[in-house]
């Protein structure tokens, strides 16, 4: 596939102490550690405060099951949700002072990993001359050029608070450019919360949605219509049976897992949509910045008509945005007639670490980003071989599926073992491994992360499949 070979390692030697510590750390930075744990916990105890399971009692009172989104409770894999009181470089660590190895980069925007000196710099500076005000900045401008510069689609962008509602705004806009409505996307992408882009698919292919829960109006969500990802005929079976506003696709599915594109399929999207009328959208909330400078439709060289950001975009701060030509975007109000419009949209906080992120995201970053990726990737593949697996990877994003084949669309990832995941997935994190709670989520990759880090999650992620792997015995 282009542009995803990197002559990854044959194997890896996995350098690590037998209790998880990396050999690379010295006697004096172990001490400086346990030190600073011990007093973080007589920290705790002083204040008397209320353990992880004593302060999830108190958020299910206040906090629907007790989070702000549902995968954070990780009922998936059996357990109640970890609080997390604080995080630095490639570590977080919870209410209870355990810290853990993080693959999880709040779903993708820590890319430099946690508590980065120069974007707390950047956020710090940026508060200290107002935290919001409702009108336009310097710093709007120079994130807008930022991004031009990256991504070879974009010309302006149009910035949200989140992916939803830029998803939301690539809609409307499509559906103004085009004179059509019924929206295309693929199974088990995800593009927001909004009604008819959380639409699932019906009994056929190129079939009307149907609403995925309550709440969701049956005529909303009949307004998109879902198709297998990797499937040409079911794609060009919808755009000639309906009038086609746009096509969404994730150019890297990684809401399904990490699924690449089959060879050369982006580049029937976008001649398929251009014959029929469509406009083509990449959603690049998780590839964009990541997989390279501009995102997935530059590893891949193909351009799609509007581009949704955000994740990286933000720097760990909510922010997102909607890219496109000129022609496209200056039908955007007030330029034109598509309204669209957000209190907090272009946020200084979140502009000034987005831009303080993307600055250090050059070609030295993105082939470390790489080396490790290929790391991990191949150490896993070594694995997953041994216990009937499989692995998929793009550059910063891997994913270990549960399954002996290689998923290729939703309903392959949908038959991978969630019962297994769940064991696995507890098991890694008993030994200090933090992951997605969810199979259908990416391991996310940052530049806080080095090469012993990686050995060590191998390590521990050997034993968990040995202990873990229904086929073996153990003891």
């Amino acid at each position: 596939m282009a542009g995803l070979s990197r002559g990854a390692p044959d194997k890896v030697t996995i350098k690590v102490r037998g209790d998880g510590r990396p050999l690379g750390e010295t006697n004096q930075e172990v001490e400086y550690q346990e030190a600073k744990a011990k007093q973080l916990e007589e920290a705790r105890g002083a204040e008397n405060r209320l353990d992880n399971s004593e302060l999830f009692e108190r958020a299910r009172r206040v906090l629907p099951g007790g989070v702000n989104s549902p995968v954070r409770a990780m009922r998936q894999v059996g357990l109640d949700p970890v609080f997390i009181e604080s995080a630095e470089g490639a570590e977080v660590i919870d209410r209870d002072g355990r810290r853990y190895l993080d693959w999880v980069g709040s779903w993708g925007p820590m890319i430099l990993g946690h508590a980065d000196s120069e974007v707390l710099t950047a956020i710090e500076d940026a508060a200290s001359r107002g935290t919001s005000f409702g009108a336009a900045t310097e710093l709007e401008v120079e994130l807008g050029e930022e991004v031009a510069s990256r991504m070879p689609s974009v010309e302006m962008i149009r910035m949200t608070s989140s992916g939803t509602e830029a998803a939301m705004t690539a809609a409307r806009l499509a559906r103004a450019a085009t004179g059509r409505e019924i929206l295309v996307k693929f199974a088990g992408a995800y593009h927001g919360h909004s009604d008819g882009l959380l639409a699932e698919a019906g009994s056929g292919v190129a079939t009307h949605g149907i609403p995925s829960g309550p709440g969701i109006p049956a005529a909303q969500a009949a307004g998109t219509v879902v198709v297998p990802w990797n499937d040409r005929e079911a794609l060009a079976e919808a755009l000639q049976k309906h009038e086609v506003a746009a096509v969404f696709a994730e150019p890297i599915a990684a809401n399904m897992g990490v699924v690449p594109p089959a060879e050369g399929f982006l580049d029937f999207l976008g001649e398929a949509t251009e014959q029929s009328g469509s406009l083509l959208v990449f959603d690049e909330v998780i590839t964009g910045f990541r997989v390279a400078r501009g995102g997935a439709q530059e590893l891949y060289g193909v351009n799609p008509d509007l581009t949704v950001m955000g994740k990286i975009i933000g720097g760990g701060l909510p922010a997102a945005a909607v890219g496109g030509s000129r022609e496209l975007m200056e039908r955007l109000a007030p330029a034109g007639d598509v309204y669209q419009a957000g209190t907090l949209s272009g946020n200084p906080l979140a502009v000034a670490a987005g831009l303080a992120t993307l600055r250090r995201l050059d070609d030295d970053a993105y082939a470390r980003l790489g080396a490790l990726t290929d790391r991990l990737a191949s150490g896993l593949a070594d694995l997953a071989d041994q216990h009937g697996l499989t692995v998929a990877s793009a550059p910063g994003l891997v994913t270990l599926f549960f399954s002996a084949l290689p998923v290729k669309n939703f309903d392959d990832a949908r038959a991978t073992d969630g019962e297994r995941h769940a064991a696995f997935f507890r098991a890694m994190l008993e030994r200090g491994i933090w992951l997605p709670p969810s199979r259908f989520e990416a391991w996310f990759v940052s530049l806080a992360q080095d090469e012993i880090q990686v050995d060590r999650t191998l390590m521990a992620a050997a034993e968990a499949l040995s202990a873990t792997d229904p086929g073996r015995s153990v003891g």
